[in-house]
């Protein structure tokens, strides 16, 4: 699927109308649930939206960091309040696509319950070290895996799944150390309480510009241009192991029809801005401008994707 179609260019054209239509939305502020930490990618890039959503609407869109259970505690809090638009999910693959294939019973249904509103952005994973670590590259820490076994930090199941997928990928045996957000395995991957770390590469990239962080490598289809000399898990013998993080914003399912109108409009001209171009590039990720339609089938097909990784790592709902 490509990022850009005509489709876009609908909804630009009628972004210059969005004044002029009812005000009555939003009558108050715009609570934005983020399923992690404060830190993550995912948390800096629904603190960007949030801010080009509040010079649109001219009112108030707040963040709120609701960290726990693979991003149900997030997904809950937006599904029990009212279908009014006036709260929006920062989802991402763990809470919409994977927690179907690996969570038993879940206590909501990523389709009949929400509805997307718009993509936002998309990022490569990254394992990282400590920088005193004896691990200098992806082979060596593959090789000390395989030997003894290797303790690295996730914080969704998105990241754990990523990480059993590795590990069949590799023959390494890579145990998942569960945080409730990325600064926590920043923390403990520095201090070398842990091997490694699995994480989105947005939220892990100044602290490895600044040498707190040791990269191994980036899980991209190619190398990230901020990153040119760190290969991907790819090209360095395994040719089937491609994985991105990605956020993008949902509604209940119920919301009114007008209210995500305008809130996929106001932010697929946001999309489009140069501010979000200098945004992505400053974070090493890529824009996912897809419209809500494009968004779903984009969902759709990435609980396709996890659930055969699900199976090829052997992992069942739990």
């Amino acid at each position: 699927m490509k990022f850009a179609t005509f489709f876009v260019a609908t909804l630009l054209a009628a972004a210059p109308q969005l004044h002029a239509q009812d005000k009555t939305y939003p009558d108050r502020a715009v609570v934005i649930a983020v399923p992690f930490t404060a830190g993550s990618s995912s948390d800096s890039n629904a603190r960007f939206f949030a801010e080009q959503l509040s010079k649109t609407f001219n009112s108030a869109f707040v963040v709120e960091n609701r960290p726990g259970a693979s991003g149900v505690v997030a997904v809950m809090a937006t599904k029990n309040a009212p279908a009014d638009g006036h709260s929006i999910l920062l989802a991402s693959n763990s809470p919409i696509s994977v927690n179907p294939v690996t969570i038993k019973g879940l206590s909501y249904d990523p389709i009949k319950d929400f509805k997307p509103v718009s993509g936002l952005m998309r990022g490569m994973q990254a394992i990282i070290t400590s920088p005193n670590s004896n691990v200098r590259t992806f082979e060596e820490f593959v090789a000390m895996a395989r030997q003894k076994g290797a303790n690295v930090g996730t914080y969704s199941d998105g990241y754990r799944l990523g990480l059993a997928w590795l590990a069949g990928q590799t023959g390494a045996d890579l145990a998942s150390v569960s945080y409730k957000g990325a600064a926590m395995v920043f923390t403990d991957v520095m201090g070398g309480h842990i091997d490694a770390g699995l994480v989105d590469l947005g939220g892990a990239l100044p602290l490895i510009k600044a040498g707190k962080l040791r990269i191994l490598a980036v899980t991209g289809e190619s190398r990230n241009i901020e990153l040119p000399m760190v290969p991907t898990v790819k090209e360095s013998g395994y040719p089937e192991y491609v994985n991105y993080s990605w956020t993008s914003f949902y509604v209940r399912s119920e919301t009114p029809e007008d209210i995500t109108r305008k809130l996929e409009v106001a932010l697929q001209k946001s999309l489009h801005s140069e501010a979000a171009r200098e945004m992505a590039k400053k974070m090493g990720t890529e824009l996912m401008p897809y419209t809500a339609d494009q968004m779903r089938e984009y969902q759709n097909a990435e609980v396709v994707r996890f659930r055969r990784i699900a199976e090829a790592a052997g992992i069942k709902p739990q």
